[in-house]
C-alpha cells in the first residue's frame, strides 16, 4: 500500500484555490484591460508614457492590441496555458522597456514581474492542466 495519495486526486483544485485563483485572474484581467483599452483609445497620457520608454506614437495601437489578444487567449480554457504564456512575454517586454530607460525598480521596472506572478499564480490555483504540468516536472 502507497502512502502517497492519488495523483489524480491531487490535481483537482479545492472549492477555495479554484476560486482564489479565478478572483487572481479577474483582477489580472481587468488590469491588462484597462492597459489594452487605453491604449486602443490611444490616451495622450499613454501615448507619452509610450514616447517616453523610446516607442514611437504608431506602436501603441498595436500594443494595446497584441494585449488584447492575449488577454482572450488566456481566458479561453483551452488556450490559457498558451495565453499565460504570449502574457509573460509581452510582460517580459515590458520589463525590457524599463530597464532600458533606467526606471525605479520596485515602482516601474517590477511591475510587469508582479503581474506575470499573478497570471501564473491564478492559473495554477485554477487549472489541473497546470498542476499536472508542475507536479510532472515536464
Amino acid at each position: 500500500m502507497s502512502l502517497d495519495p492519488s495523483p489524480a486526486a491531487d490535481l483537482q483544485p479545492t472549492r477555495a484555490a479554484a476560486r482564489t485563483g479565478f478572483a487572481l485572474t479577474i483582477l489580472v484581467d481587468l488590469f491588462l484591460l484597462f492597459d489594452a483599452v487605453t491604449k486602443l483609445l490611444g490616451l495622450p497620457a499613454v501615448v507619452a508614457g509610450a514616447v517616453r520608454l523610446g516607442f514611437p506614437v504608431s506602436t501603441v495601437p498595436v500594443m494595446g492590441t497584441l494585449l488584447l489578444i492575449c488577454l482572450v487567449v488566456y481566458n479561453v480554457p483551452r488556450t490559457a496555458l498558451f495565453g499565460a504564456v504570449l502574457l509573460t512575454g509581452y510582460l517580459g517586454g515590458a520589463v525590457c522597456a524599463t530597464v532600458r530607460v533606467e526606471a525605479p525598480l520596485f515602482s516601474a521596472v517590477l511591475v510587469p514581474v508582479y503581474v506575470a506572478v499573478f497570471v501564473w499564480l491564478g492559473l495554477y490555483l485554477r487549472s489541473p492542466a497546470l498542476r499536472q504540468v508542475v507536479r510532472s516536472g515536464r
